[in-house]
């Protein structure tokens, strides 16, 4: 009953939100507001549509949403502290607000969602060594994409004083393809996770 009243409140606390985002034109947030809202609630809404009823909470279950939103709120603090930074590498001119925060909101949902069938499902059946690859993979994809930033970085104050040909191959070439090598790995090893058969 408590989760009941819960996902009431949270579903008209976002439906009001977007109602007041969508007067103030404020369109992409709103959408992103709804789609991570329905994101966060996936379990819920889909066993209320289909069997009338909310989803039994057990101990595993609420240790893998507080896991979940734990890498969503990670996540959120992270590529905020990053869209704050002054924009020195001039990857991004003129940031949209309205943009930046609907792309917020709902890469926020996505990394809950992902992190709540990882635990659920794909971490059980990867079984050590699966776990170990994943874990490989995605150290690639997150070490190519600090290194990409960085030799932007260091290749535009370099470059006012010297032409300067390595920073910019290592971010135009090497990066794109370690990151590619990284994601698509990852993306393999949890694809099995999911349906693979338990251990």
């Amino acid at each position: 009953m408590k989760t009941k009243r819960l996902l009431l409140a949270i579903s008209i606390t976002a439906l009001v939100v977007a109602v007041i985002l969508i007067s103030l034109e404020a369109y992409y947030v709103a959408v992103a507001l709804i789609a991570g809202t329905l994101i966060m609630g996936h379990r819920e809404f889909w066993s209320l549509i289909r069997r009338k009823k909310l989803p039994p909470i057990d101990e595993r279950v609420r240790e893998n949403i507080s896991k979940a939103i734990r890498n969503g709120f990670i996540f959120f603090a992270l590529a905020s502290a990053f869209l704050m930074l002054p924009f020195s590498v001039r990857l991004i001119e003129t940031p949209d607000t309205v943009h930046v925060l609907g792309g917020l909101f709902l890469s926020g949902g996505m990394v809950y969602l992902v992190s709540y069938l990882f635990y659920d499902r794909a971490e059980p059946r990867l079984g050590e060594r699966g776990l170990r690859m994943l874990k490989i993979f995605l150290l690639v994809a997150g070490i190519s994409l600090g290194a990409f930033i960085i030799s932007v970085f260091l290749h535009n104050i370099l470059s006012g004083l010297f032409e300067e040909p390595v920073f910019f191959f290592i971010a135009v070439i090497i990066c794109p393809l370690a990151f590619a090598v990284g994601i698509i790995g990852s993306l393999v090893m949890f694809i099995k996770g999911l349906f693979s058969k338990p251990l």
